[in-house]
């Protein structure tokens, strides 16, 4: 007989569970099943570089959410699945219970704690400012005031843009818009540090920078059912295990040249 060899960790989290649990709680099977099946079964897009993409576009999935997740599986003691969809469908997937969790960039939002448990987070990022690296009278959101920036006029960076008081050139998305700042023909573009780091690091981007960011920091983590407490409890043991030991910050590292785990 073959016996699986469960973490420390775990089983304290197990205990904890069990023992705090009211007679209402205690219904709460998430990890236990996982532990049983001995696989953890991750929703993602497959299709969201750099978080959840395949290599060369058919090739084996991979991103950092991905190799997050497979490492938190690991010191779960189980194996990861992963079951790709689009994002309109994730959540949904999620309540049906044909995945445990989604690890695809998933915002923490007082909407989403309304609906959702959530682990610690894993990801940190702050709204930008990406400017030529000669720029030197960008210094703030408010030197955007009557300068043009270029945005997707559906995007919360538009708002912010407008809210700054910029004019906003249409754009489709980030593509476009680093362009029209490359080449001169507006004056800035607004996005996801996360996004300027991933342009950085796979392309040249000598001739850009950063000329601001926000102070509030978007908090990025693995999302569970509502009655999947147990499972998001020790995911989050997991994940302080991962930052710990150095994983996560070596993860954030290979795909953004930076540590976007803290």
């Amino acid at each position: 007989m073959k016996f699986r060899f469960i973490p420390a960790a775990v089983l304290s989290v197990v205990a904890l569970a069990l023992t705090g649990c009211s007679a209402s709680s205690a219904t709460d099977d998430s990890l236990s099943s996982v532990l049983d099946s001995g696989t953890l079964v991750i929703g993602t897009e497959g299709t969201y570089r750099p978080f959840s993409f395949h290599e060369g576009g058919s090739g084996k999935l991979t991103g950092y959410d991905v190799e997050v997740a497979r490492a938190v599986a690991a010191e779960l003691g189980v194996e990861a699945t992963f079951e790709e969809t689009q994002w309109d469908a994730i959540f949904a997937g999620l309540t049906a219970g044909r995945w445990d969790t989604i690890a695809n960039q998933v915002a923490i939002t007082p909407e989403r704690l309304e609906t959702y448990e959530f682990s610690t987070p894993y990801t940190y990022s702050t709204g930008v400012i990406v400017v030529p690296a000669d720029n030197t009278s960008i210094t703030s959101f408010a030197s955007l005031a009557g300068l043009t920036t270029a945005q997707s006029l559906t995007s919360n960076w538009y708002k912010m843009a407008t809210e700054s008081g910029a004019n906003v050139e249409a754009v489709e998305g980030w593509a476009q818009s680093v362009t029209l700042v490359e080449q001169g023909r507006v004056d800035a573009t607004v996005n996801d540090k996360l996004t300027f780091l991933d342009y950085q690091k796979t392309n040249d981007a000598t001739n850009l920078k950063i000329a601001a960011e926000t102070e509030e920091r978007s908090e990025t983590a693995f999302a569970f059912a509502k009655d999947g407490t147990a499972l998001a409890e020790a995911v989050s043991e997991a994940l302080s295990t991962l930052s710990s030991d150095g994983t996560l910050a070596e993860l954030s590292d290979k795909y953004f040249g930076d540590d976007v785990s803290q």
